[in-house]
């Protein structure tokens, strides 16, 4: 039950030396305050970090052809192979947990010379030979039209979908450019879709100047046959590419005839094992930010600690005139221990509320900057979890700052007490 004359005894204690219990209030008010523009960083610069994946899928990997180190089965060290199509069914049907396998080819490249054209506009490109399940691994927003379907590839359509940066040099007047053809070294596609993306880099420009055609008319048209430059391999959401990579591999390296122990003949990069690894880091530094600011905030708490010690020496006497007068010990512990815990809480409490104001400015500075996606911070913040968490650490922190307090004033005998001067 509140009682109103207990509170305004503890306001007065409080307010008797107002100097003194700010700057002691300061040492909690700071250490919260660090703690959370601490955690609130390390988000940002974890959100930054991983905007650099882009919207791919987390839990893929990708694989091309290297040289062979090792001789094996007659064939010669350092010979060069090639992905075929068939490595796709074989993969498919002897590694189970996989989601999807995308199968690749690419023109173009960087710095390449012009190989697509429209009329008398020319452009350098990737372009690019896919199955349709490669927006799911690497996601693109389609803003006109469609993306190639297993209907193109299966009647081998010469379409191609483009990106916003191919359209604005190809199609530079502003004409639609669904319906309409392009020429990809001299091969005559025709236009059913435009889309946007950000490249895994974070290029915006760059990752609207790709084109995508289905990989049987990419293959015919370019004289592929059934070779495959590089696979996009994703597993199911309940397992992880990077334990099934070694039987992936094994199966490539058992269809080209690769030695077993040959490491270097089938390249591959494990995203989900570099994205482990970006987890990894940000927990370690989650732990060193609450690590230091509850070192900061152990020392606000010590302060008030000392604090309330002083009091109770100041309020000797009238302690012994209340135990006198039949004030039980929890009283008098209960007393010593709410001031503790508001002045703690209210302290705590101010640093949150400074630290949130700082965290929004901050959110309102990067969304006004139009290069705020192509940095490594982004969109900062402590979610619900660390505000309760931090609320527990307070109350808990002002127990532990009043309790020596209490004890103290507990233990100080009556008579003893009115004799202090």
């Amino acid at each position: 039950m509140f009682n109103r004359d207990q509170w305004s005894e503890i306001l007065e204690a409080l307010t008797a030396n107002w100097f003194r219990t700010l700057l002691t209030a300061f040492g909690v008010f700071w250490g919260i305050f660090i703690l959370v523009i601490l955690l609130a960083a390390g988000k940002g610069l974890e959100n930054g970090v991983k905007q650099g994946f882009g919207d791919i899928a987390t839990n893929t990997m990708f694989m091309w052809t290297q040289t062979a180190s090792k001789p094996y089965k007659g064939l010669p060290k350092g010979r060069r192979f090639d992905f075929k199509i068939g490595d796709v069914a074989s993969i498919r049907d002897q590694v189970p947990g996989l989601e999807y396998i995308s199968p690749r080819n690419r023109l173009g490249g960087f710095r390449g010379t012009n190989n697509v054209t429209r009329g008398l506009n020319t452009g350098a490109f990737n372009v690019f030979g896919d199955y349709p399940e490669i927006i799911r691994q690497d996601p693109i927003s389609i803003t006109s039209g469609r993306f190639i379907n297993y209907g193109d590839i299966g009647n081998r359509r010469k379409v191609a979908v483009i990106g916003e940066g191919v359209k604005k040099e190809l199609f530079p007047d502003g004409e639609e450019p669904i319906g309409d053809y392009i020429k990809i070294q001299g091969v005559s596609f025709m236009v059913i879709g435009t889309y946007t993306k950000r490249n895994n880099n974070g290029d915006a420009e760059e990752g609207q100047k790709e084109i995508y055609v289905p990989f049987t008319s990419f293959s015919q048209a370019f004289n592929f046959g059934d070779r495959v430059g590089w696979m996009a391999i994703t597993a199911k959401d309940n397992e992880s590419i990077s334990e099934l990579k070694d039987d992936i591999i094994e199966v490539v390296k058992t269809n080209h005839k690769i030695h077993p122990e040959d490491n270097r003949a089938v390249g591959n990069f494990d995203l989900y094992e570099e994205f482990n690894k970006v987890n990894g880091l940000f927990i370690a530094l989650n732990g060193v930010a609450y690590f230091v600011g509850v070192l900061i905030l152990l020392s606000g708490i010590i302060g008030i600690s000392n604090i309330m010690l002083i009091v109770v020496k100041e309020r000797t006497k009238e302690i012994g005139i209340r135990r006198a007068l039949g004030a039980s010990p929890w009283a008098v512990r209960g007393q010593i221990l709410l001031e503790s815990i508001f002045l703690t809480i209210i302290s705590g409490m101010t640093g949150i509320a400074a630290s949130t104001g700082i965290i929004y400015l901050i959110n309102k500075m990067l969304e006004g900057n139009p290069d705020s996606k192509d940095t490594m911070f982004a969109n900062p913040s402590v979610d619900l979890v660390v505000i309760f968490v931090a609320l527990v650490i307070l109350i808990t922190s002002g127990l532990l700052a009043g309790l020596i307090p209490a004890q103290v004033a507990i233990k100080t005998k009556p008579i003893d007490a009115l004799r202090t001067e």
